[in-house]
């Protein structure tokens, strides 16, 4: 399958007049700016071409209560209230009603430009907290929603073990989450083996620690050593309560004690770091570990400020999630990392750092090399030997309509409103938008949930 761009995004800036061939896999194997018109013979014509990006960290249950948080009868209202009430989410969800509910949300990923979604899943036991006949039940309803639309599914289960730094065991409103490493590897090793036979190159499973609270170290070690290739994922220094306790019962900060545990490497992806340090942010980047950002949701949660600026001048790799749903966009997220920013230092184009270039283009390299990093998958972009994903933007658009070429990336991040793609393809197939047929379940889903 081969067509023909009229511009795209190939190394960092647009180029005209692009040929794009996938093979039988669904990896690019040409990328030609400028292609002569006899080699675009048979071509299908596109306008402006983006790669699909990675959505680095999601946790497709909580989308249920994105908007439904926002009221409180408490004098003050924080991210530990929150998460009693995403409790009561988690215990009232099945596994008919997760698939519903990540169906919507990875067609509404998918619609924004994401191809890819890495899926922190915690929510292993039915209500009770007991385990299903089949222990992956509710990792396979999120595989199920994954097919059923078409984006690309990079599965983690979550080991998740205790309440707390120096306690044992999980409160009640956590007994779904009880995973140790050999229930967690279990499940990573039946997607495993599922992914290479029904879903090769769109299904991949790695593992993930919930945090430094709820995890012990010797399940740390267990988990890194059975699983030498494979991407790591865990929570740290989301919260300053979190940083207080890491150094009352360590005497060490979170990423300072992580990586005196583990051999940290490119194979971790530290989600937040909001309340990294300098000195924390050298430790990531010499280990060539990455880290995972949230703005959209680390703003809704009140989490604080990511040290940006810092991480950039230091050369610290990343990626962009939506975790809690609150937003479903990449442009959102990339244009929060860079606006708190403006914020703090009142200045503009901040994520440049006094550079000459494009703001956009800038960010949307940074997420896209750490995303396909964080996802385990050759997808960095429109490049030779990366899967086939694109974004066609709509021209049309309130946010594009009669901008120059040059400026569309500028204006896709932005100039709102977020805008939908016109299409999406996933591994050289065009995905279909299958959000009116999924609306009832959803619909359904929600009405059993929300009361």
């Amino acid at each position: 399958m081969k067509w023909l761009a009229e511009h795209a995004w190939v190394g960092g800036q647009w180029s005209a007049k692009v040929l794009l061939e996938a093979d039988d896999t669904g990896h690019w194997s040409r990328i030609q700016p400028h292609a002569p018109l006899q080699a675009c013979e048979g071509a299908q014509p596109l306008g402006m071409v983006l790669p699909g990006l990675t959505n680095a960290h999601s946790h497709a249950f909580q989308r249920a209560m994105a908007g439904l948080a926002e009221r409180t009868e408490r004098p003050q209202d924080d991210f530990w209230s929150w998460r009693e009430r995403m409790y009561q989410v988690a215990l009232r969800m099945g596994p008919e009603a997760l698939e519903q509910v990540a169906a919507w949300l990875y067609a509404e990923m998918l619609r924004a430009g994401y191809t890819q979604v890495c899926e922190f899943h915690y929510v292993h036991h039915d209500p009770q907290g007991h385990a299903y006949a089949d222990p992956a039940e509710m990792a396979w309803a999120l595989v199920r929603a994954a097919q059923r639309t078409g984006i690309g599914l990079t599965l983690l289960p979550t080991v998740y073990m205790r309440q707390g730094f120096g306690q044992d065991g999980l409160s009640d409103s956590q007994r779904r989450f009880r995973a140790d490493p050999d229930f967690v590897l279990g499940i990573q090793s039946r997607l495993t083996h599922f992914a290479q036979s029904n879903a090769p190159g769109l299904l991949y499973a790695g593992v993930a620690l919930h945090s430094l609270r709820a995890v012990p170290p010797e399940a740390l070690h267990e988990v890194e050593q059975a699983l030498p290739q494979a991407p790591l994922h865990i929570h740290v220094s989301e919260q300053t309560r979190e940083v207080q306790d890491c150094l009352q019962s360590h005497g060490r900060r979170p990423i300072e004690w992580l990586t005196e545990q583990v051999s940290l490497n490119s194979r971790w992806h530290l989600v937040h770091a909001t309340h990294a340090t300098p000195h924390e942010l050298k430790l990531i980047r010499d280990a060539g570990a990455t880290v995972v950002l949230c703005p959209t949701t680390e703003a809704n949660l009140g989490d604080g400020r990511f040290d940006w600026t810092t991480a950039l001048s230091l050369g610290v790799k990343g990626s962009v999630g939506t975790d809690s749903h609150v937003n479903r966009n990449w442009t959102e997220e990339l244009r929060w990392l860079e606006y708190v920013q403006r914020l703090q230092w009142q200045q503009r184009n901040v994520s440049l750092q006094h550079q000459a270039g494009d703001t956009a283009g800038r960010l949307l390299g940074w997420a896209l090399e750490g995303g396909a990093a964080a996802s385990g998958l050759p997808l960095g972009g429109l490049a030779v030997g990366q899967r086939a994903d694109m974004v066609e933007l709509d021209l049309g658009c309130d946010a594009l309509l009669g901008l120059p070429a040059s400026h569309v990336l500028d204006a896709w991040v932005f100039s709102t409103p977020s805008s939908p793609a016109r299409r999406v393809f996933v591994g050289g197939q065009a995905v279909p938008d299958r959000r009116e047929e999924l609306a009832p379940g959803f619909v359904q889903a929600m009405a059993s949930l929300v009361s």
